[in-house]
């Protein structure tokens, strides 16, 4: 069996083809909670200042450093020893092709074939997709209600051939925000047996906690234990540039090198320029960004008692996702079929985040609310209400 065939179809790719050949009556036009992506460009004054900066920047159309360039690698550095409270240098930060590259860059360099990875269900799809084809075995943590997973449980599931454990935070797929001593509980356990915690941050500017999310940062041998994943995209709207960052040591990112000059050769030059430009010149923008995400949040939570009346269950909150668990007596993944028959909504099952049969993932549906406005919210609860029992 090829790599490739060894894991499932992309649940974006899978699920927008449900679409196909269904025309939605005009009154009720498709609702897409489905991809987690800003829905607008960048900002005007930053799609100025890259045009400016491609017409006169020459070496924006030239290969760059694999670790991208030393400007924005700085500048993050910076940034996140100020927002964390602890010491970080460009030497520790590299900048991918996106955080799903970020990702892949991390398993390739702390992982063989055969290795395991542990990884929390409901997990991110493409992180299992990631594993699937590097031949590394997928260990599925469960989480606990609350949508938190325990470190204790974890400690049992850790062998000879475990390399890492990877969390993401505020969480895809729930949106739960991890508290910081969780955190801290997971690094403990990593660097007590050895391994490494890898920490997706991809949503952290939309965390609804003032300050910063954990002290990990601050253990002076930190980079010894944790990846950091970050991603631009989110913050700046530049999902179609595709830059993210990786954070731990200048040893590791030295064999991270390696992969990604064999890969991309180097982040694309525009979309490094975009986000040093957003982080030296949209903090008040940004706070404006995540104003709004939250008060959509907001909205969910408030809006939510009209489905709580029929029977569903709110279980997760936070950054750009909702996770519904549904009143009805199928799985998820063929409600989310016919919730884009009956109501034009597409948003995608927990059936894909979870190993299959996994009752918890027969039972949710991930939504993504912040492609919806607070209006659209409202309408969106009153389709989920109309839907027959």
């Amino acid at each position: 069996m090829t790599r490739t065939r060894s894991t499932f179809p992309s649940p974006i790719v899978e699920t927008f083809g449900w679409l196909k050949g269904i025309e939605h009556p005009a009154d009720r036009p498709l609702m897409l909670v489905s991809q987690a992506a800003p829905v607008a460009p960048p900002p005007k004054e930053l799609r100025e200042a890259l045009a400016d900066l491609v017409l006169t920047n020459d070496a924006i159309h030239l290969y760059g450093p694999v670790l991208g360039l030393s400007e924005l690698r700085a500048e993050l550095a910076e940034q996140c020893s100020t927002r964390y409270g602890g010491a970080i240098t460009q030497a520790q930060v590299a900048i991918t092709s996106g955080c799903n590259q970020a990702f892949a860059a991390a398993v390739a360099t702390l992982t063989d074939q055969g290795d395991e990875v542990i990884l929390p269900t409901p997990w991110y799809f493409n992180h299992k997709m990631w594993l699937d084809m590097s031949g590394v075995s997928a260990v599925p943590l469960p989480v606990q209600a609350d949508m938190l997973p325990d470190p204790e449980q974890a400690a049992r599931r850790i062998t000879g051939r475990t390399r890492a454990i990877v969390l993401v935070t505020p969480n895809n797929p729930t949106g739960a925000e991890y508290p910081a001593p969780l955190l801290r509980a997971f690094y403990d356990l990593a660097k007590s047996r050895g391994i490494k915690l890898i920490v997706d941050e991809t949503y952290r500017d939309f965390d609804s906690r003032d300050g910063a999310p954990h002290d990990l940062f601050g253990d002076p041998d930190w980079d010894q234990t944790l990846l950091h994943l970050y991603s631009f995209s989110k913050a700046y709207r530049l999902t179609g540039h595709r830059v993210g960052a990786l954070v731990t040591s200048a040893d590791l990112l030295s064999e991270v090198e390696k992969f990604l000059d064999t890969v991309t050769i180097c982040p694309t030059q525009t979309g490094q320029q975009a986000a040093l430009w957003g982080m030296r010149n949209l903090s008040k923008w940004l706070e404006g960004e995540r104003a709004e995400i939250l008060a959509r949040r907001a909205a969910i939570g408030n809006g939510f008692p009209v489905l709580a009346e029929r029977g569903w269950a709110l279980r997760g909150l936070g950054a750009y996702f909702a996770y519904f668990e549904h009143p009805f007596d199928m799985p998820s993944d063929q409600l989310a079929k016919s919730m884009v028959h009956l109501a034009s909504i597409l948003a995608l099952p927990a059936t894909m985040f979870t190993p299959p049969g996994d009752s918890h993932g027969a039972r949710h549906l991930r939504i993504a609310f912040a492609n919806l406005d607070q209006d659209g919210i409202a309408v969106f609860f009153d389709r989920l209400a109309a839907l027959p029992a």
